[in-house]
């Protein structure tokens, strides 16, 4: 069981947060996590590189010498690959680095980063976090309130805040997302997970609704 201290908007102590991280995965699977992780990353590649083939380059087809007695080593077209200006000998193409693991798997793997974040102490937590307007010196406040202002931090919310986003978006290594967002990477990647108190019942709510279904399939 964790206790996880609760603030609020201004960074003062107001309770607690008792969870046990085993709602979440009953055990953390390291290799699940990085197969995750480097999919998202994957994912997140343009694939828009590309070079030329000796085919493509510019320059004549002709042998540049007569193959015996230059003294020079043989040497065929210009545009071959040991030359400056040359082709590449292994053409680059544009390609789609994407693809996907299993729904469940995903979703298996973002409850277990979260249950790895509390285990080791990385997760705060707020009561309530709402801004009638955009408002960054307060959301910068709070960060050095809570003493994570010099790391990165994902501020996590039950629900898309536009103006908290607003807020958070000109304060570097900062991010705003709603659970529902949330995978792997993006929880495992800041150095801190400031999440609202709104937000971690969500989430324990949809771990506890899994395990149920997860009880009554193994019944029938």
């Amino acid at each position: 069981m964790a206790s996880l201290t609760v603030f609020n908007s201004t960074g003062a102590e107001v309770g607690k947060y008792d969870i046990d991280p085993g709602v979440f995965a009953a055990n953390i699977n390291r290799q699940l996590l990085h197969d995750a992780v480097v999919m998202y990353q994957a994912n997140l590649r343009q694939g828009t590189m590309g070079t030329k083939s000796r085919g493509m380059v510019a320059g004549s087809t002709k042998k540049m010498y007569r193959q015996k007695g230059t003294g020079n080593a043989r040497a065929g077209s210009r545009r071959s690959g040991i030359r400056r200006g040359g082709g590449h000998i292994f053409r680059k193409d544009p390609r789609d680095f994407g693809y996907r693991l299993p729904r469940k798997a995903l979703q298996l793997a973002t409850r277990m980063a979260l249950a790895a974040r509390i285990q080791d102490n990385e997760v705060l937590v707020i009561d309530e976090l709402t801004l009638s307007a955009p408002k960054t010196s307060q959301i910068a406040g709070l960060m050095n309130a809570l003493k994570i202002g010099d790391r990165s931090v994902l501020v996590a919310t039950s629900e898309r805040d536009n103006n908290l986003y607003l807020s958070a978006r000109n304060i570097q290594n900062v991010t705003v997302s709603p659970v529902a967002e949330l995978n792997a990477l993006t929880i495992l990647k800041p150095r801190r997970l400031l999440m609202t108190r709104a937000a971690l019942d969500s989430m324990k709510a949809a771990a506890e609704q899994v395990q149920a279904e997860k009880a009554e399939a193994t019944k029938a």
